[in-house]
Order: C-alpha cells, then sequence, then structure tokens
C-alpha cells in the first residue's frame, strides 16, 4: 500500500452548493480517476489542497488534490504512472543532533516567525533556547497599538512592528509563500498543533487572521516554556561584534540567532559599526490602495460574489517597464489599512484583516521596485531612502501621524485636495490629510505607480476608479539589506552568530521567515550536542 496524490482535480462550481458537497464530488472524482489509471481501488482519500480557479467569473472552478492510499508498490505505481499523480511524503522535520559542546545556551534575538520556528525545533530536541524580544508580550502590544491610534503616542519598542510575533501578527496571518519547500507543509501542520484554523492545511491560499494569529503566538510562546526555553520580553540584543548586550550587560550564549524583523534599523546599524558583511537588497515602496470589497467581490467574481464557498475576491497584480515593476502585495480582503510606524516622527502604512475578513473595505499595498541606484547602492543608503520617505509622509499629515491620502482620479489627473467620498480610508479610522503624494514619494515611483494604475483599471473593473483612495507610505514591504552569511548559515567571520528570516534578508513572509527559522535550527542541531 503506498500513498498518492491525485491532482488537478476540477469541479465547476455551482451556486447554492455547499463546500462540503463540493469536497464530496472531488473525492468522488478522484476515486474515479485513479482506478481509471491504475485498475484498483482508492482508500482513506482526503482532501489534500483545494483552490479557486476565477479567472473567468462566470465559470468559477474548484481545483483540488486529493491524498489516498492505493494497493501497489512504488515501483509498480511509477511503471504506471502518468501526469497528474505523484506520490505522498509526510511532512516532518528530520534532523541528527551533533557531537559539538555549546558553551552556554542558545539565544534567540526576535520573536517573530522565524525566531518562533527556530526556538521551537531547538527547545523539541532539549537545547534550551533564551529568546529575548525587544517588544512586548501579545496582550502588550495590542494595547499598544490601540493606544497609538487613539492617542497618536508612538511606543518605539512595541507597536505593530516590534513584538511576540513579529511583523506578521498584525497582517493578515497570509501563509501564501512563492517558495516550493517541503518544510511549508510542517509549518502548517504545526500551526494548527497551535490553534490556528485546520483549513490552512488544504486551502491554497491560507490565511489565520490577526484576531486568531494573536491567540497562536500565545500557544507557541507556552509551548516553547513547556519544553524549557524562555522569552524575557522589552530586552532589545545590541551586537557589537561577537559580544552580545541586553540593558547594557554582556550575556553569554552559546549560538546567537538574528531574527530581528525587517524594521531593526538600529540593529543594522550596529552590525555596519562592527564591520559585519551586510549588502543592500531588493525592496519596494508605494501606496495602500482600498475598494469596497462588496465591488471589488462583484469585478471579479460576477454572480458568485458574495458565496461562502468561494470567498472573497483577491488578486496579484504586476506591471513592468523595462526593469522596473509595480505590483500589489500583502492584499487584505476585508481589512484595515494600518498604522505601521516604529519610528518617531515617520508614517508607515501596512495592511491587516481578520479572520472574517467581514471589513467593508479591501486593501492593498501598489509597490514599485526601487533599484540600488535608486539610492546609492549601500545598505546604509537603503535604510536612509526608507526613512526620508516616511519623514515626508510625517510632515504631509500634519507631523500628527495622520497620513498623505489622493483619491485615484487626483493623482492620474495631477490634481490634489478631493476628500474621500463613497469609500472611507481605514487607517487610523479616517486619519488621512488629502495631500499630492508626488511631493512625498520619488517621480520614478509616481510613474510607475501611474502606470501600473491604469494597467490594474483594466484588469480589473473600477480598479483605478476616481474616487479610490491611495494612503502613503508603504515602505517595510521587506528588509532592506542583507546580512550575509555562508552555507552553514553563520555569519560571515561570525561562527556563533546566525542571521535569520526576514530581518536578515532571507524570507519574505511569515512562512519563508518560519522555514528560514527550521533551517537555521537544523544547522545549530546538526553541529551542537543537546544541553545537559
Amino acid at each position: 500500500m503506498i500513498r498518492i496524490l491525485a491532482e488537478n482535480i476540477i469541479i465547476p462550481h455551482e451556486a447554492g452548493r455547499s463546500s462540503e458537497a463540493a469536497d464530496t464530488a472531488a473525492l468522488s472524482s478522484a476515486a474515479k480517476k485513479i482506478t481509471k489509471q491504475f485498475g484498483c481501488e482508492a482508500k482513506n482519500l482526503t482532501i489534500h489542497r483545494k483552490s479557486v480557479d476565477a479567472r473567468k467569473k462566470n465559470a468559477i472552478k474548484l481545483v483540488y488534490s486529493v491524498c489516498t492510499d492505493i494497493p501497489l508498490t512504488s515501483d509498480v505505481f511509477e511503471s504506471r504512472v502518468d501526469k497528474g499523480f505523484k506520490l505522498y511524503s509526510e511532512a516532518c522535520f528530520d534532523v541528527k543532533c551533533g557531537t559539538e559542546k555549546l558553551c552556554g545556551r542558545p539565544v534567540i534575538a526576535g520573536f517573530g516567525p522565524a525566531g518562533i520556528f527556530c526556538a521551537l525545533a531547538l527547545a523539541e530536541r532539549g537545547y534550551r533556547p533564551l529568546v529575548y524580544e525587544r517588544g512586548g508580550d501579545v496582550r502588550r502590544r495590542v494595547k499598544a497599538v490601540e493606544h497609538f491610534n487613539m492617542t497618536g503616542e508612538l511606543d518605539t519598542a512595541t507597536n505593530i512592528q516590534f513584538g511576540a510575533g513579529g511583523a506578521g501578527t498584525f497582517s493578515d496571518g497570509k501563509l501564501t509563500t512563492r517558495i516550493n519547500d517541503p518544510l511549508c507543509a510542517y509549518v502548517l501542520k504545526k500551526l494548527v498543533e497551535l490553534g490556528a484554523p485546520k483549513d490552512i492545511v488544504t486551502k491554497a491560499k491560507p490565511h489565520i487572521g490577526t484576531d486568531i494569529l494573536i491567540k497562536v503566538v500565545e500557544m507557541a510562546e507556552e509551548k516553547l516554556r513547556e519544553l524549557g526555553g524562555e522569552v524575557v520580553y522589552n530586552s532589545r540584543i545590541r551586537v557589537v561584534g561577537d559580544d552580545a548586550f541586553v540593558h547594557g550587560e554582556k550575556i553569554e550564549y552559546g549560538v546567537l540567532v538574528l531574527s530581528i524583523g525587517h524594521s531593526a534599523r538600529d540593529t543594522y546599524t550596529e552590525l555596519i559599526s562592527s564591520g559585519y558583511a551586510i549588502e543592500p537588497k531588493a525592496f519596494s515602496v508605494g501606496v495602500r490602495i482600498e475598494h469596497l470589497q462588496s465591488e471589488l467581490d462583484r469585478a471579479m467574481l460576477g454572480d458568485f460574489a458574495g458565496d461562502p464557498t468561494i470567498g472573497h475576491a483577491e488578486y496579484a497584480l504586476s506591471h513592468r517597464n523595462g526593469d522596473r515593476g509595480v505590483y500589489s502585495f500583502c492584499m487584505c480582503p476585508g481589512g484595515e489599512v494600518v498604522a505601521a510606524a516604529s519610528e518617531e516622527g515617520g508614517v508607515v502604512t501596512n495592511g491587516m484583516s481578520r479572520r472574517l475578513r467581514d471589513g467593508t473595505n479591501s486593501n492593498a499595498a501598489i509597490a514599485v521596485s526601487v533599484k540600488h541606484e535608486d539610492y546609492g547602492a549601500t545598505p546604509a543608503g537603503a535604510i536612509a531612502f526608507q526613512r526620508e520617505l516616511e519623514s515626508r509622509a510625517f510632515s504631509a499629515g500634519g507631523k500628527t501621524y495622520a497620513a498623505p491620502m489622493q483619491t485615484v482620479g487626483d493623482f492620474l489627473s495631477g490634481r490634489c485636495g478631493s476628500e474621500p467620498s463613497r469609500i472611507i480610508p481605514t487607517y487610523r479610522n479616517g486619519d488621512v490629510v488629502p495631500w499630492d503624494l508626488r511631493r512625498v514619494l520619488p517621480a520614478f515611483v509616481c510613474n510607475m505607480l501611474d502606470e501600473g494604475l491604469r494597467d490594474f483599471g483594466r484588469k480589473i473593473k473600477g480598479f483605478d476608479a476616481s474616487d479610490v483612495p491611495l494612503t502613503g507610505v508603504e515602505t517595510r514591504t521587506s528588509a532592506p539589506v542583507r546580512i550575509m552569511r555562508g552555507d552553514d548559515y553563520t555569519a560571515v567571520a561570525h561562527e556563533k552568530i546566525y542571521p535569520c528570516g526576514e530581518g536578515a534578508g532571507y524570507a519574505g513572509g511569515i512562512m519563508s521567515a518560519a522555514i528560514d527559522g527550521l533551517r537555521v535550527a537544523r544547522a545549530v542541531i546538526e553541529k551542537y550536542a543537546p544541553l545537559d
């Protein structure tokens, strides 16, 4: 008996048919396909992956892959296999412990996705990791974010960027990724064990939702402590050469994992000053765009708008002109634009939505690629480029953390001053100031935004409607630098320091950051023996 995947099982969606009925139809179709191909009965059929093909809005399809057992050997299967079938392998994280002795506990800087998964993997194998997180725990973060939204008083240590769970906690909990790594399935399974909804394992575009993700992070911390690990909050690690300091006191470590997050500019500066090998990397900047979710659903899903089996409309758009691109990023159905500043004197936007995605507006970043020559091709120049745009946005908003906003109609026609009307911006409950975004963003960004909005309007009806609001600025799409490391995952010339995750420049989102955390954990485990 072997376990296989039957892929590309297509079920035309029918109005009024429940998700459970569609799943049943998919399992039946897969069973017939397997019998026809291999001449044997499929057993223990389960849904492995499910996606929605809405490219033709009046002929929407559900696309499945189904996992099943069949009474064949792998050799016989391989001799009969055709396109659409493959052997199934269970997601796992197997690693053999090394023998070198650690001179102290593994220390992890940051408790975002990379830090969490690295810490859990180490703790499960007896390494008792110690995590220092510069921000507060999840509940403290919620209070700090709410306080900032109400008063404009920013806590630079605990905010949407910093604190338990990292920047991803206050997003959508989107788990889509472009990387094709077997560890993706392992991460999804582990998240379910920590309290995430079970459907993330089967959905092609899984998401948890900020409201649920908060609880998942709390469960991760609880699990880590049960396994002998520890998290210390409100404690930023400073790195000077190979030395690490917390609250001015030098700390000892066996290895130091730098999962610092993409907004840790102070740590980047310290590492640059200490001579670490750091290079600028590709990143993007732009604005947040908002549409009424109901209109977006109708434009993209037609008669199936509002169908619970289909869910809400999602888009991924891109446009290129030569070597410059503009694209949608972090699309949040039924969500809100959030104030994501982590430094005083800067306005930063991001997007989030809750599990139900039932807000009035949908939003996404519309971001333009930034090239090395745009900022001088240095790590310091990349950081300064982001910071300058945030400062301009802060000034445009009246230096109160209000955000500059411009309607698409005004932006495309070179005007400014139109107030929001039909679509009310969600940033800090509408705390926006009509402004000319061309006075905030560089010309090359504005030119590509102009091209992109017109192109996207041809692809989705109403996308470039004149009263659609654009709120700026979105600057934290990814880390602007990469902390260089070798094949053993250690920083160049620093054999006990492991750059890790999105903040180190090796990931872009929750999934890839978590996987990089596991890769770093594996490198540590394979080299060192567990602690006594």
